[in-house]
């Protein structure tokens, strides 16, 4: 099976240059590929031949890789976790069973979009054993890297190369009121309209929360006080009872403002985030988490404000 443009590179080729540097000698790197040491030096002088060039350094201790070794160690570090995924995918679609699915919301309100989506996802992937978990109380990222986690829903990126964050789409951040509050008179609002309101927020740092970091306190305004709030349900209708505002995603506070129990007005020129889907970069590929990439976009509208 050709990996390149060059016909004499092999799988088997890239799996010997990695167990080389893995191994740092000739008899480590047999033992790891269960080959004789004396098989493994007729590969490497086969390969070695074809391709008119050294791949590592003779009697170096540990074993040290020429400049095209490490080129082809480099290849094999891209395509051999890339066949050993696609591989393990292509059996769980063979088997029925593509594994374990558990994945967390860093946003109280996306429980309300993302349930309803599961049950269709389900039933296209009978095998997945899916876990959901709302709002951890924990480090969530450790937990991905450390495989607590599959996936993240989250509208953090953090630049690192062992992440993977899958755009999935654009949302705007509103302010939602009862019918009756002074504010509604506004088409839109300014950070120094909340200075005498009561903020009803989530129970979360105010690092978190883009009303505090994108809006307020740029502009050095406080709110006249902080009711912290654990459920998105009950603070809608706390909201719409007048006993606070709140801001939200607009896709939180949409069926109250249908039915005309809540307002929203857009925060001064717009505050609008952008929702991911984080996994390992191993993971990126999956087809079961594009497959429910794929659902959210369709359901959310991809690169549109809701």
């Amino acid at each position: 099976m050709a990996v390149s443009s060059n016909p004499g590179i092999d799988i088997k080729h890239l799996k010997t240059v990695s167990a080389l540097a893995e191994q740092g000698s000739l008899a480590g790197a047999a033992l790891c590929l269960n080959l004789t040491q004396s098989a493994l030096s007729h590969q490497l002088k086969e390969l070695e031949t074809r391709l008119n060039l050294e791949l590592y350094l003779r009697k170096s201790r540990p074993l040290v890789l020429t400049a095209a070794g490490n080129q082809l160690l480099g290849l094999a570090r891209q395509v051999l976790p890339a066949l050993a995924q696609t591989e393990k995918q292509l059996q769980a679609l063979h088997s029925g069973d593509a594994g374990r699915l558990h994945l967390a919301l860093d946003c109280h309100s996306c429980i309300q979009w993302l349930l309803p989506l599961l049950p269709d996802f389900r039933r296209q992937w009978p095998g997945v054993d899916l876990e959901v978990e709302s709002v951890p109380g924990f480090d969530a990222i450790s937990a991905l890297l450390g495989g607590q986690l599959d996936l993240l829903l989250t509208s953090d990126v953090q630049a690192r190369g062992d992440l993977h964050f899958e755009p999935l789409f654009a949302f705007e951040l509103v302010l939602v009121m009862a019918p009756d509050h002074p504010l509604c008179g506004q088409q839109t609002i300014k950070p120094e309209d909340l200075r005498p309101e009561v903020l009803l927020v989530y129970p979360v740092e105010r690092a978190r929360m883009d009303v505090f970091s994108r809006f307020l306190q740029p502009a050095g305004i406080e709110p006249a006080r902080c009711k912290p709030v654990d459920n998105t349900s009950v603070m809608l209708q706390m909201a719409a009872a007048g006993l606070g505002v709140a801001a939200l995603p607009r896709w939180a506070c949409e069926e109250f403002v249908r039915q005309g129990l809540l307002e929203a007005r857009p925060l001064a020129e717009g505050v609008r985030r952008h929702m991911y889907g984080a996994v390992r970069a191993a993971d990126r590929d999956q087809a079961c988490l594009q497959s429910l990439f794929e659902r959210i976009r369709s359901k959310m509208g991809d690169a549109k404000a809701q």
